[in-house]
């Protein structure tokens, strides 16, 4: 099962859930208990086998380097 972040647009708190997919719409706000939520976009990072490289993933709404363009 994977952990989803959410956003409840009631009380405003942000929380973690592991829940199955077809569960998902059953989710709600462990602080207010509403079912007003959504749930975010989140970034991973992953490691490939192999040659031993690897990838990961930044946070997109950091800023840009300076001179980073």
């Amino acid at each position: 099962m994977p952990i989803y972040e959410f956003d409840c647009d009631d009380c405003g708190s942000a929380f973690d859930k592991l829940v199955r997919m077809s569960a998902i719409d059953d989710v709600t706000c462990p602080e207010c208990g509403s079912g007003n939520i959504h749930k975010k976009m989140s970034t991973f990072a992953s490691k490939s086998s192999g040659n031993g490289s690897s990838v990961s993933v930044t946070n997109s709404s950091a800023s840009c380097a300076p001179g980073g363009g």
